[in-house]
């Protein structure tokens, strides 16, 4: 079984991050994957923008130059793809972690491959995208419905409900409409969440006023039966059923606390919010890190790349005077100690 210094579960902006750290420390180090480079990045809809510009998303002191002032998903990947070139990061890609173990001062990390690593300390940078917020709704396992949004082209000529009111819901909405859906947008509260983008507001509202993109705020889904979606509005409890070939519901993601748990890291029941020491990022587990938006529970808008990115010289910095505190522990044990 291969021994590494450190094991990285994740490969997303954060997780890259942490393998630049341990790289520049001298440490050995595995980055495990179980998608591409930066899968998540990689599955964002196809015309995404960031809302972030270039200098908050680069990693590793690696500049990141484009013409435009926000990159787009796909400059993103071809950043980040040049950035695991540039370092030479090991990775193993499309491998998915099972079970991550301790014993005596050493950690197992197993793969569902069936394949095995051993590493001094492990870090968990595995974000949230693959766990969406879901509505618990019947009908919400239906084949035309989902909580992802990729390729315009897929839903032109077609009726489209999108449920949400961030950004990922307004942004889906848009995009649709331009590449000829017939879109309706539903939303639980009567405004937009602060944090859609300034810029797209204007054109959404103006949209909606149009009546290009249908609207119905205060309203919510009771259920999906086929392809009729039913709705209930929360001002006058008026009911509506609404005709639609998709419906995506874009409710946002959260962290995966099992993960965590069958690691043994202790989670915040009600946040989901892993333990872990606040300058170092390591939990109530010796030698077991968390980093990025995994830390963030249920709150996922408050860490983001441009500050999850900074975890990484936080706990390699930790890792590294604690393996150098160990030699030297070594080094002042004389023989007739041993």
């Amino acid at each position: 079984m291969t021994q590494y210094d450190v094991v990285i579960v994740g490969g997303g902006p954060v997780g890259l991050a942490c393998g630049i750290e341990a790289k520049k420390a001298g440490l050995s180090h595995l980055i495990i994957e179980k998608g591409a480079i930066t899968d998540a990045v990689r599955r964002y809809p196809l015309n995404m923008e960031f809302f972030s510009t270039t200098d908050k998303i680069s990693i590793g002191n690696l500049p990141f130059t484009i013409t435009n002032m926000r990159p787009s998903r796909e400059q993103a990947l071809q950043y980040y793809r040049t950035t695991v070139d540039h370092y030479q990061l090991n990775m193993q890609l499309f491998t998915e972690v099972s079970n991550i173990d301790k014993e005596d001062d050493t950690f197992t990390v197993a793969t569902k491959k069936g394949e095995e690593y051993s590493a001094d300390r492990v870090i968990i940078a595995t974000g949230y995208f693959d766990h969406p917020n879901k509505l618990g709704i019947p009908g919400e396992e239906l084949p035309h419905v989902s909580h992802y949004f990729d390729d315009p082209f897929k839903y032109s000529q077609t009726k489209v409900v999108v449920v949400g009111g961030s950004n990922s819901a307004v942004d889906t909405a848009l995009d649709l409409y331009r590449h000829g859906a017939d879109v309706t947008l539903v939303h639980r509260k009567d405004h937009f969440s602060d944090s859609v983008k300034y810029w797209i507001l204007p054109d959404i509202r103006n949209r909606i006023k149009e009546e290009s993109i249908g609207a119905r705020m205060n309203t919510v889904i009771e259920k999906m039966d086929g392809h009729d979606v039913h709705l209930l509005c929360l001002d006058d409890h008026r009911r509506e059923t609404l005709q639609a070939d998709f419906v995506l519901l874009m409710t946002g993601y959260h962290a995966d606390p099992s993960f965590l748990k069958q690691a043994g890291i202790n989670v915040e029941e009600e946040t989901l919010m892993p333990y872990c020491d606040e300058d170092t990022y390591e939990t109530n587990i010796p030698g077991l890190y968390v980093a990025g938006s995994v830390i963030a529970g249920k709150i996922i808008k408050s860490i983001f790349i441009e500050n999850g990115r900074e975890h990484a010289k936080m706990i390699v910095d930790d890792i590294a005077s604690k393996k150098e505190a160990v030699k030297e522990v070594r080094k002042d044990v004389s023989p007739d100690q041993c």
